[in-house]
C-alpha cells in the first residue's frame, strides 16, 4: 500500500493566488501593447484575471483565518 503526501490547503491556496496575481501583471502587460483593435479584448482579460485573483485571496484569507481562530 503506499500513501499520497497531502498538500497543506493554506500551501496550495497561496500558490494558486501567486499564479492568480502573476496571470494579472502579464494580462496588464498584454493590454498595455494590445493594438486599438483589441484593447477592449485585453481590457476585459485582465478584469477576468483580477476577479480570478480576488476569489484566491478571498479563499487564501479563509483558509488563513479558520486557523488562527
Amino acid at each position: 500500500m503506499f500513501m499520497i503526501d497531502r498538500i497543506d490547503p493554506r500551501t496550495e491556496a497561496l500558490e494558486v493566488w501567486r499564479a492568480t496575481e502573476q496571470l494579472v501583471s502579464i494580462r496588464w502587460d498584454a493590454f498595455l501593447k494590445a493594438e486599438p483593435e483589441s484593447r477592449r479584448f485585453a481590457f476585459a482579460s485582465y478584469v477576468a484575471a483580477l476577479d480570478a485573483e480576488e476569489a484566491a485571496a478571498t479563499e487564501l484569507a479563509s483558509l488563513v483565518l479558520r486557523v488562527a481562530a
